[in-house]
């Protein structure tokens, strides 16, 4: 049976974590992976989600099953949270998936039923996992331009002018605030004229929201996810709870889909339910529950967005204090991007060489494309990265 397989390749993030966790160095620094850490270097459980799962622990009667589509409550709480009163709810349905990955997944199987073979445009560059995916299940992958080098910014012209070539067989994904991995970010004006665009060429937006919350806020951070929704027939959101609940492990995340009207709304989730029924049957539980309890209760939510807004400023201030350290070192503006950025990654635009010298040298790792995770900075060791960062680039 197995004798004609081949090795598959490595996953490049996880082999960055084996080889982190072998280096026996006490300076070492974790800039890798994609996970949010506090002033400790620790990724924690927020005391909303601990006082939430202390609640369901003593209130829970049954471990029986929730159906296909997963917690009702859980997914009413998401619409309101991601889309408040922005579009007709009548035309929206949402299934709870496996974190924001099996939400994209999910999504991307309807696609290939309802257009077999579609062509699903990413960013250049985009997340890692969104080509595997959209491949996996069937679909064919373009880039469209996004990303400045030079500038470190969105390149939006070439941008607006690819996505106006597209037509209603095309999806584009995209990234719905905190660009991964680039950190670079539309703005609203620009959120408004790829909505336009999309009205005008007819292409399914698709839209990508693991980190809503981390940039500039809930209600900021969702302008753009909004924006599009109210503008356009038809869309997709793969929502994930992971980064701005903390809840990683737990996997909770949703697939949101919203047609021309209800009863196309109705036909389109049967299909999406079936797909799951095909799969996984029914999502876990125990994430999805937490979230709706913390957004269900006054209290709890008002705790999490003050834990959240805590985590979103401690990054931003660690943008500021690693901008301005290689700028006092280098007299110099280049790395005032870092600043400027938001969520939880900036694209350094690091050569590879410079890359594996800093992991070398310095016990500083990052991935090859030089994508940093802001929040693995050690406040105390800002300058120390400065000039680490500093000598691998006069280095190359």
């Amino acid at each position: 049976m197995f004798e004609s397989l081949t090795k598959a390749p490595g996953d490049k993030i996880l082999a960055l974590m084996g080889e982190y966790a072998a280096d026996q160095r006490s300076t070492k620094i974790d800039l890798g992976v994609g996970v949010y850490k506090d002033e400790k270097g620790v990724t924690p459980v927020m005391t909303s989600v601990r006082k939430a799962e202390e609640r369901i622990l003593s209130n829970e009667k049954t471990k029986t099953y929730l159906g296909i589509a997963g917690n009702k409550g859980y997914g009413s709480a998401v619409l309101d949270l991601v889309l408040a009163d922005s579009v007709d709810r009548s035309r929206v349905r949402i299934a709870q998936a496996p974190g924001g990955t099996g939400s994209l997944w999910v999504l991307m199987q309807l696609i290939n039923r309802a257009r077999p073979g579609a062509t699903v445009h990413v960013s250049d560059p985009t997340w890692a996992n969104h080509n595997p995916i959209a491949l996996n299940s069937g679909l064919k992958v373009a880039t469209y331009p996004y990303f400045e080098p030079a500038t470190r910014g969105v390149k939006f012209e070439q941008m607006l002018a690819a996505l106006d070539k597209m037509g209603p067989g095309d999806v584009v994904l995209l990234h719905g605030c905190c660009h991964n991995p680039t950190g670079a970010n539309l703005t609203n004006a620009q959120w408004d004229q790829v909505a336009a665009s999309l009205v005008r060429t007819g292409a399914l937006p698709f839209i990508d929201l693991a980190y809503l919350g981390f940039g500039d806020g809930i209600e900021p951070d969702a302008y753009g996810t909004r924006k599009i929704l109210s503008s356009v027939p038809e869309a997709l959101i793969a929502f994930s709870g992971s980064k701005n609940f903390g809840l990683y492990r737990e996997r909770v995340g949703a697939a949101i889909l919203m047609a021309r009207d209800a009863d196309e709304a109705d036909v389109t989730n049967s299909q999406l339910l079936n797909i799951i029924r095909g799969a996984y049957s029914q999502p876990p539980d125990h994430g999805a529950e937490i979230i709706r309890t913390i957004l269900e209760d006054a209290s709890l939510r008002a705790e999490w967005e003050s834990e959240l807004e805590s985590m979103r400023n401690r990054m931003i201030s660690l943008r500021k204090k690693l901008s301005d350290a290689i700028r006092e070192r280098s007299n110099s503006t280049d790395f005032d991007f870092v600043a400027d950025h938001r969520g939880m990654f900036s694209l350094l635009g690091l050569s590879n060489d410079a890359v594996e010298h800093l992991k070398a040298a310095n016990g500083v790792y990052m991935t090859g494309d030089s994508r940093i995770n802001v929040a693995g900075i050690p406040e105390d060791r800002v300058g120390d990265l400065a000039d680490a960062f500093l000598a691998a680039i006069a280095r190359a």
